[in-house]
């Protein structure tokens, strides 16, 4: 007797993964890059309404002159 015959389908068929989860530490630092991230943002939009836009202006093209000359 040669055997049933078996579906050359069926040795291909993928197999069934679960999806993967963030671990703990991986999860630590993208709440920490969104934390800073919304700082940043907030520490910008509060310096502006502070010191209004062209005080703000004036600080970045200050920068960049002592940056680049």
């Amino acid at each position: 007797m040669i055997g049933p015959m078996i579906s050359p389908m069926a040795k291909t068929a993928p197999e069934i993964v679960a999806p993967h989860s963030p671990t703990r530490p991986m999860m630590a630092v993208r709440a920490a890059v969104a934390l800073a991230l919304t700082a940043a943002i907030l520490g910008t939009v509060l310096l502006w309404a502070h010191y209004g836009s062209t005080v703000f202006f004036e600080t970045i093209r200050a920068g960049f002159s002592a940056c680049f000359g």
